[in-house]
């Protein structure tokens, strides 16, 4: 009996000496995207720009609107086209409704406001960090005819960390698109 008892508390020791397992914590996959090569885009609605070879655009719901599709990414910026009619103001507003709506996410929002006034193109980039529904959106105007407003969103759940490399792949495309924006 003493032997079943020494046999017994010796295998507990042993037990409960060992390692505790503990799950594995998911990981996401490194994303790496090709250099950057840009087109140009002529839009029959007076302006153009460059965009990524990486991505492709299609025609959206209304004339002048359209989707920057990325489909390695499942992401599309919604660029959209209003000619400007006594209504500036009202424009401005809305694209900073659309921006500050995402409050209740973003832990931050940046705004880069840009000018080339070369080209009659003016307006405000903005970047929103955290889990939001769009990272990234502008806007450019020439603030008296035309005026385009671009919403980053992604076909897929907010995951800030995980969607960081295709934020900033996008971004740079979007800066690009920016610096390249005229109006015809």
């Amino acid at each position: 009996m003493l032997k079943k008892i020494m046999f017994a508390f010796l295998g507990f020791l042993v037990i409960s000496c060992a390692q505790e397992t503990l799950p594995k914590p998911s990981g996401e996959l490194r994303l790496e995207y090709p250099e950057a090569k840009y087109v140009d885009f002529s839009s029959p609605c007076n302006f153009g720009f460059q965009y990524s070879s990486f991505a492709k655009i299609e025609n959206a719901k209304n004339p002048c609107w359209y989707y920057i599709d990325y489909p390695e990414m499942k992401a599309k910026v919604f660029l959209t086209y209003f000619p400007i009619k006594n209504d500036f103001d009202l424009h401005v507003k809305e694209s900073e409704k659309m921006v500050y709506e995402h409050t209740i996410k973003a832990s931050a929002i940046e705004t880069k406001s840009f000018s080339f006034p070369e080209k009659n193109v003016f307006g405000n980039f903005y970047e929103l960090t955290g889990p939001t529904a769009s990272n990234l959106q502008f806007f450019v105007t020439d603030s008296t005819k035309h005026y385009v407003t671009a919403n980053l969103y992604f076909n897929t759940r907010p995951k800030p960390d995980s969607l960081a490399p295709a934020i900033d792949y996008i971004k740079k495309d979007l800066m690009h698109l920016v610096e390249t924006f005229q109006w015809k």
